[in-house]
């Protein structure tokens, strides 16, 4: 392997780095009066705080989270476009709670519908969203489940798409904090997550304003995305996450007993993590490395490489630790397509292994022809 670079960095280090980025680190002093709570890492998912955080409680709108994933997955898959048009159907604009009031057999475009399901935390948008994508609720909320085994989501079972209540419908903060990290993932949720005050157009003229239920958005420093919830089954309940430099935090909590006290107890958390912790990128995606890989039977005898993704490394402030990046090539042959894995970087941390980031082809490098050998014969003969 070729070590890319050591470094020691005076902010870089968890308790033992030999402990997975997923373990808890210690809980400090977060006072938290909310059934359950959880603060972690986006990057790393290193656990901060945990409270009661695999209890399986009810957890409101928190719920439309994991349908957003779905929005946005079928969104980058192409299944349809912000500016198409979807029919609401009188199922969904008869949906209870909070909603635009969305009128049945009216056409919006799904833009406006995701819109008001992050902002407004919209019923009715939500239901019309999970008609158009898979023709009913009931084959939406199946593939919401799917979604939950595939994750990891143990403690997670879903019966509506909404979050309305309804038996046999549960969640816990460490599971809605994983979904809402899922969701962080995809750029366009960006689009709507940060908008304070806007309104949805009807036909006719008609215009239903709607305010952001999220108020940390407005009120606390970074925050960009989250998600509230309340039934009188599930307490005040709220997902958030805030992002200051490099660093972007997750926290949860459910069964609030007053919707001030949600808010404060997000805000202390995220106040905690980002008082006592630090991130600092260690690979960069954007910049390519300073190596290359060797191709057997290519056009090219090498190809350029770039990380896959970034890399960061999560750890309480002002402690030490080396770090030691080592690259580790695979056996490659042409053709190589861009964005194929080509290899490895191994990162370490006082010389225990933290993370491997794949090395992928910045380039296309197609295969050696039989006229590319006779020409290169060509060229070596000396006249």
């Amino acid at each position: 392997m070729k070590k890319i670079f050591s470094a020691i960095f005076t902010v870089i280090a968890l308790c033992l780095f030999a402990i997975p980025a997923k373990t808890a680190l210690a809980l400090g002093e977060i006072q938290v009066s909310s059934k359950s709570a959880y603060l972690m890492d986006f990057n790393s998912g290193t656990v901060i705080y945990s409270k009661n955080s695999k209890d399986r409680l009810p957890i409101a709108s928190m719920t439309k989270i994991m349908l957003l994933n779905l929005c946005f997955e079928k969104l980058e898959e192409g299944e349809y476009t912000l500016d198409d048009y979807i029919t609401v159907s009188e199922n969904a604009s008869g949906m209870g709670g909070s909603q635009v009031f969305l009128e049945s057999n009216k056409d919006y475009k799904a833009g406006e519908l995701i819109k008001s399901i992050i902002v407004a935390s919209a019923n009715d948008a939500s239901v019309a969203m999970a008609e158009r994508l898979y023709g009913s609720e009931d084959v939406c909320v199946e593939e919401m489940n799917n979604k939950c085994n595939e994750w990891g989501l143990g403690n997670t079972l879903f019966s509506n798409c909404t979050g309305l209540p309804k038996p046999t419908q549960y969640s816990c903060a460490e599971d809605v904090a994983k979904m809402l990290g899922k969701l962080l993932t995809h750029k366009d949720y960006f689009t709507y997550s940060g908008i304070w005050i806007d309104e949805i157009e009807h036909e006719g003229g008609r215009v239903t304003g709607i305010n952001n239920t999220n108020k940390l958005i407005r009120f606390y420093d970074g925050c960009d995305g989250g998600k509230t919830g309340y039934t009188t089954e599930s307490g005040f309940c709220l997902a958030a996450t805030a992002k200051r430099g490099a660093m972007r935090l997750i926290s949860v909590v459910i069964n609030a007993p007053d919707s001030k006290t949600r808010f404060a107890e997000v805000s202390n958390m995220l106040n905690y993590g980002f008082d006592n912790y630090t991130a600092k990128m260690v690979v960069d995606a954007k910049k390519p490395l300073d190596i290359s890989v060797t191709v057997e039977k290519g056009i090219k005898d090498s190809v350029q490489v770039i990380p896959q993704r970034d890399l960061f490394v999560f750890a309480e402030r002002n402690s030490k630790a080396k770090t030691d990046i080592d690259f580790k090539p695979y056996g490659v042959k042409a053709p190589i397509k861009k964005g194929e894995a080509v290899g490895e970087l191994i990162v370490y941390i006082d010389n225990v292994e933290y993370a491997k980031v794949p090395v992928i082809a910045a380039e296309d490098v197609d295969k050696k022809t039989y006229f590319d050998y006779i020409k290169g014969v060509a060229e070596d003969w000396i006249i």
